[in-house]
């Protein structure tokens, strides 16, 4: 447990994030812990769906939950005043779900309907291949929610029993943040969770295997979508800091090479970036640009050409001032509401075990030298990349690295 005071607040922000995520299922329930994230909202032993909207529908409050490849998250934000309504309905629902076989059948529909939703997304599909081929025979390379014949298959007792085995007091963390008062804040943290079994419920976790070159997707598509990329640092990495100032320059941000190069410059894409995730034990940096069929073989060698630059020359002083500046000053400003301040915590104490004080995160980025950055460049973006294109593509013309 832990708490935020947040004074001049308004809002507080409650959240229980849970330490077992995508990556922690058997191949055969990939999407379970997603499906358990719908299911916590339809019902608890005293309250309907309906009546759990309608509590929080009352103070002006909203409550919602995401599933991520490392835990998965429950946590609402409302009035202060009305701070222990909020820690009590989320203690219920994390702790007395009904889990019904009708609720389940129901809401199989739905998480259906979100991966149709999905298919229908062609950068999603891009992306997905990605991870599958950068993490194969992985679950960090398998899809969040899992795939229609998982969903399909996964029945009332794979839910109740995964819900059982993992979601316990030892694998949870509740984070708090507002103005509020710490002693007074645990009380209704622990009156509200003393239902939750104790125990822990995390999976011992493996390393993922060699990446794939990745593939060519055939697709009639409007846009052929380009995901490229290796694999990268872990989450606690001493050159995690480095790694994000290197891509801020490289394609973080409005001024990075590859905005400025493809898009502004040249008009040959509306949507190019890189970015960074990172996980327990390893991360992955990945490049994106959508453009014509026309446009795809010059943007993938426009792409190619920034990345042996970087590689042969390194950035700029003034890049790398651009880049700390505009981390530290970016994180500052995330974190001016009580929900980024209580997800920060909760966050950080599931993944990391601790919560990195605000001004050692700015000091970690303010730290990072160009010796830094040229040491994690040859780490990393020296690497063989994965590449997957989706689309209308001629496979021959497009350049290679």
């Amino acid at each position: 447990m832990a708490t935020e005071h947040v004074p001049g607040a308004l809002s507080i922000a409650a959240g229980a994030w849970v330490g077992v995520g995508a990556r922690d299922e058997p191949e055969q329930l990939s999407g379970v812990s997603h499906f358990l994230e719908h299911l916590l909202f339809k019902g608890t032993a005293t309250k309907s769906a309906r009546e759990i909207s309608q509590t929080v529908d009352r103070v002006g409050g909203d409550i919602n939950a995401f599933t991520s490849k490392e835990y998965t998250a429950y946590y609402c934000r409302l009035p202060a005043r009305h701070q222990a309504l909020g820690i009590s309905l989320l203690g219920e629902v994390l702790t007395t779900p009904t889990l019904r076989d009708d609720d389940i059948a129901n809401e199989r529909h739905v998480i259906l309907e979100e991966l149709a939703m999905d298919d229908d997304s062609p950068d999603d599909v891009a992306h997905r291949a990605f991870m599958r081929h950068l993490f194969p025979d992985h679950p960090l390379g398998r899809e969040t929610a899992g795939s229609a014949e998982t969903v399909e298959l996964v029945t009332p007792d794979d839910v109740r029993s995964f819900f059982g085995a993992h979601y316990r007091a030892g694998s949870s963390v509740i984070a708090v943040a507002g103005p509020l008062d710490h002693d007074e804040t645990l009380s209704q943290i622990e009156a509200a969770f003393s239902a939750m079994p104790a125990g822990d419920g995390r999976v011992r976790r493996t390393l993922s295997g060699n990446p794939t070159g990745g593939e060519i997707v055939e697709d009639d598509t409007e846009q052929v979508h380009l995901v490229l990329g290796m694999q990268s640092l872990r989450r606690d990495d001493d050159d995690r800091e480095v790694l994000d100032v290197v891509n801020h320059v490289f394609g973080g941000g409005l001024s990075s090479r590859l905005f400025d190069e493809i898009r502004e410059r040249r008009g040959l894409a509306y949507s190019v970036y890189s970015g960074v995730s990172s996980y327990a034990d390893t991360g992955a940096f990945t490049i994106y640009a959508g453009t014509q069929p026309a446009h795809a073989a010059q943007v993938m060698g426009l792409i190619y050409e920034q990345l042996d630059l970087l590689v042969k020359d390194g950035i700029t002083d003034d890049e790398l001032d651009i880049a700390k500046g505009y981390l530290t000053g970016a994180f500052e400003l995330g974190l001016e509401d009580t929900g980024s301040r209580m997800a920060r915590t909760a966050g950080q104490l599931i993944t990391l075990g601790k919560v990195r004080p605000v001004a050692e995160q700015v000091a970690r980025w303010d730290a990072v030298q160009q010796a830094d950055t040229r040491r994690v460049i040859e780490r990393i973006l020296n690497q063989p990349l994965t590449v997957v294109a989706l689309g209308p593509i001629d496979a021959s013309a497009l350049p290679t690295r």
